[in-house]
C-alpha cells in the first residue's frame, strides 16, 4: 500500500512518520525526507542550546518509534519506505556535529544517504535485528554514526 494524503492527515502519528508529507513522494521518499530535514534544521536548531537540541532529538526519536509503529501497522509494512521521520531525526543529529558551512552539510547529507541506502554492517544487522518502530528508527541512527565517523576522517584529512 502506498501512503496517501488521506492517510497523512488521518492521525498525527502518520503526519509525523511520513515526514509532514515528504514520505508521499513517489521518487526516493527517504532522500526527500532527508532533504526536508536538512532544510528545516536551521529552524529547529538555531533557537536552542546543544543540550536542549539533544533532548529534543531524544524526544523526536521516541515519538518516531511510536509514530513509525502505528504507520507501519496502518500500511501493512513495518518499515515502509514512506516512513521518513527516521531519516529526518538522523540527519538532524548528523548536522549538529557537522562542521559549519553549506559544503560540509552537503557532504554530510550525501554520506548519510549513502550509508542509509547501502546499509554496511552493522547498519544492515540493526535493520534486520530490530523490528517495529524501534527498528525503523534505530538503523538510521547507526547510519548516522557511520556518517559522523566518515565526516571526522574527512575533517582530519582535509581540515574544516
Amino acid at each position: 500500500m502506498r501512503p496517501t494524503a488521506r492517510l497523512l492527515m488521518s492521525h498525527p502519528a502518520h503526519f509525523i512518520s511520513l515526514g509532514f508529507g515528504a514520505g508521499l513522494s513517489p521518487w526516493a521518499p527517504g532522500t526527500v525526507g532527508t532533504l526536508l530535514g536538512w532544510a528545516i534544521y536551521p529552524l529547529i536548531r538555531t533557537p536552542v542550546s546543544e543540550f536542549v537540541f539533544l533532548a529534543l532529538l531524544a524526544s523526536f526519536f521516541l515519538a518516531g518509534v511510536l509514530a513509525a509503529e502505528r504507520t507501519g501497522q496502518a500500511l501493512g509494512v513495518p518499515d515502509h519506505g514512506g516512513i521518513v521521520w527516521d531519516e529526518m531525526v538522523a540527519i538532524w543529529l548528523v548536522l549538529l556535529f557537522t562542521p559549519a558551512g553549506l559544503l560540509w552539510q552537503a557532504i554530510a547529507v550525501a554520506l548519510f544517504r549513502f550509508f542509509d541506502i547501502v546499509k554496511p554492517p552493522p547498519v544492515r544487522w540493526a535493520d534486520r535485528s530490530f523490528k517495529g518502530g524501534f527498528g525503523v528508527m534505530f538503523d538510521d541512527l547507526v547510519a548516522a554514526g557511520y556518517t559522523l565517523l566518515a565526516l571526522a576522517v574527512l575533517v582530519h584529512l582535509l581540515g574544516s
